[in-house]
């Protein structure tokens, strides 16, 4: 299971565990956006300091309608104790979980500031 917290500002923080070029864990504080269909979103200095692997660009629509090329890189997460290469986009902003990391698990949350939440596998 994967505990985090609602924010005051009503997100859904967690935290995930990225496994560096040393096959170190590294915690990154993330937050749930079920409105992003990737994986996960890092920034550039987060993914070269892992040792992500460049695996070209891709075109994204942006939550205001604007489309940019981002950078896409192969990266490993421990997720519910097991570990799976993903595909990490690069995004100057706050790290970000998206529904593909998601699918196949339940997310359980008291939406209120202090909030608890839980993820679990559902298959």
């Amino acid at each position: 299971m994967i505990a985090g917290a609602v924010t005051g500002d009503r997100e859904i923080e967690i935290q995930v565990d990225a496994v560096a070029a040393d096959r170190s864990f590294v915690s990154i504080q993330a937050v749930v956006d079920t409105g992003f269909n990737g994986f996960v979103t890092l920034p550039l200095d987060v993914l070269n300091a892992l040792g992500a692997t460049a695996a070209g660009t891709r075109r994204a629509e942006l939550g205001d309608g604007h489309v940019v090329e981002l950078g896409v890189y192969f990266l490993k997460i421990n997720w519910q104790d097991e570990v799976r290469e993903v595909l990490a986009i690069q995004a100057e902003t706050t790290p970000l979980v998206g529904m593909s990391l998601l699918w196949g698990s339940r997310v359980c949350f008291d939406a209120e500031e202090g909030g608890t939440v839980a993820i679990d596998v559902i298959r």
